[in-house]
Parts: structure tokens; sequence; C-alpha cells
């Protein structure tokens, strides 16, 4: 046993660990100006002036366009390499198996072609395809622009040599000197001359476009940020991160407040779990906590980089009505606050986004009681809508008295998140699936008695479907007086008994004459009462019931003694101490609130159909006698139930079986007239009775 707790903290510390790392890892640059701003909003500071000399720069966006136009626009440069001519040129004229005149016209036009300029195939593609239409040559260190019409590619300089010399006698002469490979490209490009004439374009984009004297003054509260002043605060920050950057000690610091910042936010969830929630604080649940509180952030900081307060386009009231479908509403507001607080690094406006997306959250969890239908997500998603519309209007106008042209944008982002929030059921499925929890709408779903599994129990066990609905009443009504599931509860006593499916005629609430029991042993009884766990899970699986349900069919009865056959055995062997394993569940013992509160009700329902006296005293004392023996026995000291829960729960129990055993109203025979003989009455009624 302690293995394996030791083996659940080693895993939920790496859980959080990794979580730690992974939001450390993915934190902005420390903003070491502490401004926050936009273009064209009101800047919210008092006044800024220059501590030195700034030197304004263009912003990343214009510097990439210019910089693109000037690639779409540069014309590379090419040289003439004179070496090559005279080469094939001297190639030729060494030939003695040409005639005079043949070698003569030959080195002619092949001289004619270097003149024009023989480029190589890709230059020829680009000469073709339009995309190369001028070259530039340095001549006397001046770039000079020439059309590249006349140039002519290596495959057709050839193919005109062979056509001039088609009909000449001595053409297979020629192609013996092998021109093909002889006439090599003159006219080729400078690549490191182009460089570096489109890095001389480059320089005057990139360079400084005014400097910002020390002590002028920059922007003052109220001002509008307009693109220019925007570019003058970016260089600011620019020239302060340059100055501030590259102290060592600085870098341990900042990692060290990122540690610190990270490990308290993810640091409360085991704090809270712990004291509020201790049955939840398990892997799987952790796990799914802490990726969608990363899955967040990631998107987060992936549209606070991609677009303009691109943060609000994080449909973060999502969060919170994901983690209240698995969990609660408290639980959702503590991650949704905490959240929005990690979050924040991202905004340029952190007051303003802690608010806005705290108040939207908090009215998605109570726009959401308890989700068990899909329509009620299209209600928390207008409702969470409304909430972020009003509450950054409310800030925006006490900030700045005014509404700036980026509310429109903003509102939009509002309004794309919201609908993003009605998509919730999508991620609720999938959590389903990897983390094998289960949300409200799926154990409503399980609760419809037309499942097939709830069909056939209500078919070949009608006692014990009839019994199952008893126990989910009375499990439901307790689970809801505690602040327990009461989904769950309801749906895992409608299941818990599934496993009599296989023998029903077994079971007391299922007989209807002889009982099969009589002709076996006690042992041999009990093994077949005992395997409506086993025979339950196999059937649970089958139907791939979510673990939580099969957990409430294994739980019911925990490691209990099946204690009629138990006794019956001891009666029939009083002189022997009878070993309890063939009588004992396989357990395990309750591990939930829910899981103990279905053992209470199984149990005491059971017993209460043997009852005679269904007075209110007799009632009482049933219950404390089932429930107080059961915690005796220690079936729920692995529970978090508490004492309080369970005086609760009783009293529940006692309140439900009265209403069901209460003492009826006996209905007074119906008195019914003697109808006189047809001699003793007259056929008609008198003249004047007819009449009136």
């Amino acid at each position: 046993m302690s293995i394996k707790v030791e083996k659940k903290k080693l895993l939920l510390t790496g859980i959080f660990a990794v979580a730690i790392v992974a939001v450390m890892l993915l934190m902005p640059r420390p903003n070491r100006h502490k401004y926050t701003y936009e273009e064209n909003r009101p800047w919210g500071y008092s006044l800024l002036t220059a501590p030195f000399d700034i030197t304004v720069y263009r912003d990343s966006a214009t510097v990439r366009a210019m910089t693109d136009s000037i690639d779409r626009t540069l014309v590379p440069i090419f040289r003439r390499d004179e070496e090559i001519p005279a080469r094939v040129v001297a190639s030729v004229s060494a030939s003695h198996q040409l005639t005079s005149p043949t070698r003569g016209r030959l080195c002619q036009l092949i001289q004619e072609l270097y003149d024009r300029g023989i480029v190589g195939q890709t230059a020829a593609s680009a000469i073709a395809s339009g995309k190369l239409t001028d070259v530039k040559f340095n001549e006397n260190n001046v770039n000079v622009t020439y059309s590249t019409a006349s140039f002519i590619s290596q495959r057709d300089a050839y193919a005109m040599i062979d056509s001039v010399f088609r009909n000449n006698p001595e053409r297979s002469v020629i192609q013996k000197l092998d021109l093909a490979r002889l006439l090599m490209p003159n006219i080729v490009e400078d690549r490191e001359a182009t460089a570096n004439y489109r890095e001389s374009l480059i320089q005057p984009v990139i360079a400084g476009i005014g400097v910002i004297q020390q002590g002028e003054r920059i922007i003052d509260r109220g001002d509008i940020v307009t693109p220019q002043l925007y570019q003058v605060l970016k260089s600011y920050e620019a020239t302060l991160e340059k100055m501030s950057e590259g102290s060592r000690t600085s870098q341990l610091l900042i990692l060290l407040g990122r540690l610190l910042f990270t490990a308290l936010i993810f640091g409360c969830i085991p704090v809270y779990f712990l004291i509020n929630r201790r049955e939840w604080f398990i892997p799987r649940r952790m796990a799914a906590i802490l990726l969608l509180m990363v899955g967040f952030y990631v998107f987060a900081m992936a549209t606070a980089h991609t677009f303009m307060s691109g943060i609000y386009l994080v449909p973060l009231a999502m969060l919170p009505v994901i983690v209240m479908v698995f969990f609660d509403s408290r639980t959702a507001f503590f991650i949704n606050i905490l959240e929005v607080i990690l979050c924040s690094v991202w905004a340029s406006f952190q007051f303003e986004f802690i608010v806005v997306e705290s108040i939207a959250g908090t009215a998605a969890i109570f726009s959401l009681n308890e989700l068990s239908k899909r329509s009620q997500l299209l209600r928390s998603a207008f409702i969470a809508f409304l909430a972020y519309t009003v509450s950054y209007l409310g800030v925006e106008l006490m900030s700045t008295g005014t509404l700036t042209s980026a509310t429109p944008r903003i509102l939009g982002y509002f309004a794309l998140s919201s609908v993003m929030i009605s998509f919730a059921y999508i991620l609720i499925f999938v959590f389903e699936k990897i983390f094998g929890m289960v949300s409200v709408v799926t154990l409503v779903e399980l609760s419809d008695i037309n499942t097939p599994l709830l069909r056939r129990l209500s078919t070949e066990c009608p006692g014990t479907f009839q019994h199952s609905m008893a126990v989910s009443n009375l499990a439901s009504e307790a689970a809801h007086n505690i602040g327990a599931n009461v989904q769950l509860v309801r749906a895992g006593a409608l299941y818990h008994d599934i496993g009599k499916i296989g023998n029903p005629q077994f079971f007391t609430e299922n007989q209807y004459g002889p009982n099969p029991h009589d002709n076996l042993l006690p042992h041999q009884s009990a093994r077949i009462i005992i395997n409506h766990i086993n025979d339950g899970m196999k059937m649970a699986t089958e139907a791939k019931l979510p673990k939580a349900i099969c957990d409430l069919i294994t739980q019911h009865h925990g490691h209990g003694l099946a204690k009629y056959f138990y006794t019956m055995e001891q009666r029939q062997h009083p002189d022997k101490e009878i070993d309890p394993a063939p009588f004992t569940y396989p357990g395990p013992n309750p591990q939930t609130r829910e899981a103990s509160i279905l053992m209470m009700a199984d149990a005491v329902e059971a017993a209460s159909r043997s009852m005679t006296d269904h007075s209110d005293k007799a009632i009482k004392a049933l219950v404390d006698r089932m429930i107080d023996s059961q915690v005796e026995e220690g079936l729920h000291n692995d529970s978090p139930l508490s004492f309080r829960d369970i005086s609760e729960i009783k009293r529940t129990f006692i309140k439900r079986l009265r209403s069901m055993y209460h003492a009826r109203i006996q209905y007074p025979e119906e008195i019914r007239r003697k109808r006189a003989d047809k001699h003793d009455e007259p056929d008609q009624a008198p003249a004047a009775d007819a009449k009136s």
C-alpha cells in the first residue's frame, strides 16, 4: 500500500514539474520599462521624456514590406567572362581537320554568339519566363543595366551553329569537335556583387529614420499613441533592452522570478484539493487540469504574438465550464482565477485583462449550474459575451473616459471567443476518453432506463431493477444534501447490480417460487451472490461504461461479508471457526463519498423490504443499525466521508423511507343502493315528474 502511495506522489510531482517547466520556458521576455500600450489608444502613464538620445527605427512590418519590395524588383549583377570565348575560338582554330574557309567561318560565328552573350540554363529559363528581363554589369564601378533580350542559351547557341553548317560537307568533322561541351556561358551572375548591391539597398530601410534628443518630450498622459509615437516608444524599448541585457546575474534573477511565479500558481492547486477535495487529488485528474491550463496558456501566447490584443481571442471562459463539468463550480472558479493570472503575462493591459476575463469566467460558471444538455452551452456563450462586453466597456470608460477605435475590434474578438465556448462539448468528450473522467451529460444519458443494459435488467431481473430504482432515489437525495455528485450516484445506483442478470433467481427480490439456495451449501450460495460483482464488471466493460460507474459497481459492497450465509455456515458448524474469506466481497472499500452513499443506500433499502413495522422508531433504528455496523467494520475508512455527512445521510434516508412507508388512509367501501324489484317499482315515472 505504501509503495502505491509513493508511486502516486512521484507521479503527481512529475506532472506538476512538467507543467511548471513548460510554462517557464514559454514565458515572455522581461518587460523592463513596465509600460503597456497599443496603437491608437490613449497613453495611460505620466509624462515620458527621452532619458538619452533615441534613434527611431521603422517597425518590423514596414521593414519586412520594404525588404520584400526590394527583393521583388532587385536586378542581379552579372559579369562577362572574356576568357571563355578566346578559349573556345582557340580550340576550334587548332583543329586541322577543317579547311581554312570552314574554320574561319565557324570561329567568326562562335565569336558573334559570344558577343551576343551565352547564359546558363537557369538564367535562360528565367529569361524565357519573363522573370529576368534586365541585368546589371559593373562598368568602371558603376552598375549599368542591360536588356537580356539578345542573350542566348548554350543549347540554342549549339543549335544555331548546327543549322548554319547543316549542308556543309565538313559537318561531321564539326560535330567531332564536341561544341556542345565547349560552348560554356560567358554571361554569369556575380552572386557576391548581387548580395552587396542588395545590402546597400536594404541598409537605408533598417537604418534609423530620426533621432529624439535627450530631454525631449515623447508622450504625456491621455495622448493618443499614433503610429509615429508607437515607433518612437518601440525604439525606446529596444534601446533600453540593449542597454540592460547581458548581465548573468540579471538573467538568473529573471529565471528565479519565473520559477517563483509559476510555482506559486501551480502550487495553489494541490493545496486547494488537499483542503477541499482530497478525493480528487489523483494523477489523472491533476493531469487533466494542468493540460487544460497549459493548453490555454499556449493558445494565449500564440494569439498575443499574432494579433494586436489577440489574447482576447482565447476563450478562457471555456476553461471553467469544462472544469465544472468534471469537478464542481467552486473548483471551476478557483482554476479560472489562476489561469487568468497566468495568462495575464501576455496581456498589454493586465488590469483590464484580469478584470474582464475573471468576470466573464464567473458569469459562465453561474450560467451553467449543471451541464445536462448541449444547448446549455449556447446560453453560456451568450452570457459570457455580455459579461465580456459590459466589463470591458466599464474598464475602458473608467480608465480613459472614452471609447477608442480599438473597441469594435476587441468586441469582435469577444464574439469569436464566446462562439468557441459553445464547442466546449468537443473538449469534454476528448477528456472523457483520454482521462477516463465522466461528465454530467454522459451520466444523464446513462441514467436513461431505455439504455440496452437497463432495459435488459428490467426485463430479466424486474425485482433487482425496482431495487436499483429505489436505491437511486435514496442515494441521489443523500448526495444532494451533502454536496456529492448527484448524477454519478444516480447512474451508479442504476447499474450497481447489473451482475445479477446472469443468475436472477438466486437473489431474493427476483424469486417467485422455490429458493434455489435451499439445495446449496452456504459457501456455495455465498460464492454465487458475491460473483455478481465480477459479473457486473464484465458486463460494464463490454458496455464500455465509464470508470467512475465501474468503481461504484466494485465498491458498493467493499470488503463486506455476505452475512446471511456466513451466519448459516457458523450455525451448521458451531464447533468450528469459520474462515470469512469465502464469504467476503472482493472490494475495494468505498474510495469516494459517492461510493459510500451507494453502499449505505443499498444496504438500507434491501433491509427495509423485510420490515413489518414501519413506524418512525423502527425506520430510524434500521437506518442507524445498518450504517453504524458498516462504520464499525471500517468499510468507509478509505472514503472522505465526514461524521457530519453520515448524520445527514441518515436523516435523509429516514425521511425518505418514512415517506415511502407512510400509513395510508383506508377508503370506506362504497355504499350501493339495492335496486328495487321490477314488480315493486313502476316502469315509468309519474306524468308530473316526467314533465318536470
